[in-house]
């Protein structure tokens, strides 16, 4: 598996880039499912706050809702029109936030899981790779 460290906008890049992927995906293979999409959601919140460097660990959970909305985009309801299309995304951010605090919840444990094993290695003297 490969072990990238992303910059804290780095991160929010991969993340907002893998949920527009992933929305136009659902919608094509799916027609626009937001629950395939908060399912596909889950993941990306593992690997946006495991691939993320120690130095910007506190931006993963900041960057995963935001991308949670760009990626509902092409998903959410709309006839259109720009405000239909925002009344759409509004209503699926409001029906779909039980995927939106999972997800947001599993990427805060795991920047504090990191987090707490860099400092805890910091202070026992021991030398990790930069991470």
């Amino acid at each position: 598996m490969p072990n990238p460290r992303l910059t804290g906008l780095g991160g929010g890049l991969f993340c907002a880039a893998v949920m527009f992927a992933l929305g136009c995906l659902d919608q094509l293979l799916f027609g626009a499912s937001l629950t395939v999409y908060g399912v596909l959601f889950l993941p990306v919140c593992v690997l946006t706050a495991a691939w993320v460097r120690g130095a910007d660990l506190v931006t993963a959970p900041v960057v995963v809702p935001i991308a949670f909305t760009v990626g509902l985009l092409p998903v959410a309801d709309g006839e259109g029109r720009v405000f239909s299309h925002l009344m759409g995304i509004v209503t699926a951010l409001a029906t779909e936030a039980g995927w939106l605090y999972g997800g947001t919840l599993v990427a805060g444990v795991i920047a504090t899981v990191r987090k707490v094993r860099l400092m805890n290695d910091r202070r026992q003297g021991r030398t990790r790779m930069p991470a």
